[in-house]
């Protein structure tokens, strides 16, 4: 295997990072990801992740590319773009079909058929603005048997789906391929935010006990629960670590950049009632374990997720988060530190601030493709009149 590079850009409310990683040959004979550079602005022009400036977005990329070019020596011509947003979510649905050949052997026709049954499923309404981005087969049934691999090359009258469709807005979708691409990056593949900080957050054995990885941004809680190592519900909340920000300026009368620090446990000493600041975060906290709560409540998962709750993103680094959400959701909890091997020096990589720029970077080495067990429908569609150039309809990489 030949030196491969790849780069991934996180588009977030909060700012912009860009990570460029290479295939690096270890000690024990196998390729792993070294991060050689990083790059990152402010963002601007977003809105709970929202894209409501085009033209403010495409500088902001700009920068960070430019900043992550210069570390790196090398001019950055495509890369991975992470998608989020409070228009970002999840459905499943169901399909069936008979299949095709007579002697009933399974093919990939037939499974393609059937994922388009259970898109076609869909409720109208559900669709109404949305584009649907990924499509994730849950299960296969063959004459009313659950399967366990694939269907293709077994035998059967009657094959049946369960499917996982994440979604976005259309119209956000169509912004955030313009701005990457206003910023001359060709556009390799669009991944949902919580899958890509999920390759490098989770390890295979939490993804199939089951888990689920909660990305607490600035503006944004997203989430994504993992079963049997494909991911079986995604949602995002228009509520995040600002908020929190914004409640201690409140309550204390000081200026945001000073909430933040207290917020993060930056100040040296503490001139602010200790009490009166564990209330002011435990209410905010308390309401978005809430909303994870309902959440799960409502797929069937509350308090059976054996591997727990993963925290990831900047409002993960709240020092009391990990008590809170375990006694929430009655659940383990831990914060995510992301394995990182880098050429940086005095690298805070591990801070899983950084988690999804650096997995759309490790998505796009094609690194482990053997061991992945899960088959991820790459749908997205191009909405602009410039040509996206997706990945292979067979998406294989799901790393642990």
């Amino acid at each position: 295997m030949s030196q491969k590079i790849s780069v991934g850009i996180d588009i977030g409310t909060y700012q912009i990072k860009v990570v460029v990683s290479e295939s690096v040959l270890t000690e024990d004979g196998s390729y792993s990801p070294k991060i050689i550079a990083t790059g990152e602005a402010e963002s601007k022009g977003l809105r709970h992740g929202y894209i409501i400036n085009i033209a403010d977005v495409t500088r902001c990329i700009k920068l960070a590319v430019a900043q992550a070019e210069k570390n790196a020596k090398i001019k950055i011509r495509k890369g991975y773009i992470s998608i989020g947003g409070i228009g970002l979510s999840s459905m499943i649905s169901k399909g069936s079909v008979m299949t095709t050949r007579a002697d009933m052997e399974i093919t990939d026709l037939d499974v393609k058929n059937v994922l388009a049954e259970a898109e076609a499923s869909l409720p109208a309404s559900a669709l109404l603005n949305k584009q649907i981005i990924q499509v994730i087969p849950q299960a296969f049934k063959i004459d009313g048997q659950l399967l366990m691999g694939r269907p293709v090359g077994m035998k059967g009258t009657k094959l049946e789906a369960k499917v996982l469709f994440i979604v976005s807005l259309r119209q956000h979708f169509s912004d955030i391929l313009k701005a990457v691409e206003d910023a001359n990056i060709d556009i390799i593949d669009v991944i949902p935010s919580p899958i890509a900080a999920s390759i490098v957050s989770l390890t295979k054995s939490q993804k199939i006990a089951g888990c689920i990885l909660v990305n607490i941004g600035s503006e944004t809680v997203s989430l994504a629960v993992f079963e049997n190592n494909i991911p079986i519900s995604l949602e995002v909340f228009p509520i995040g670590s600002a908020d929190i920000t914004n409640d201690i300026a409140l309550g204390f009368r000081i200026p945001i950049t000073e909430a933040e620090n207290i917020k993060l446990g930056c100040t040296g000493e503490m001139p602010y009632q200790k009490k009166k600041l564990d209330e002011i975060i435990l209410a905010r906290l308390s309401d978005i374990f809430e909303l994870i709560e309902a959440h799960l409540k409502k797929i069937g998962r509350s308090g059976l997720l054996p591997a727990g709750i993963i925290l990831t993103g900047g409002g993960s680094g709240i020092d009391t988060i990990e008590d809170i959400a375990r006694a929430s959701l009655k659940l383990p909890s831990k914060v995510s530190c992301v394995d990182v091997m880098t050429a940086l020096k005095n690298s805070h990589l591990q801070d899983s601030y950084w988690s999804v720029a650096y997995g759309l970077s490790v998505f796009g080495l094609n690194l482990n493709d053997e061991e992945s067990s899960t088959e991820i429908f790459n749908v997205a569609k191009d909405t602009t009149n410039k040509a996206f150039k997706g990945m292979s309809d067979w998406f294989k990489k799901f790393l642990p």
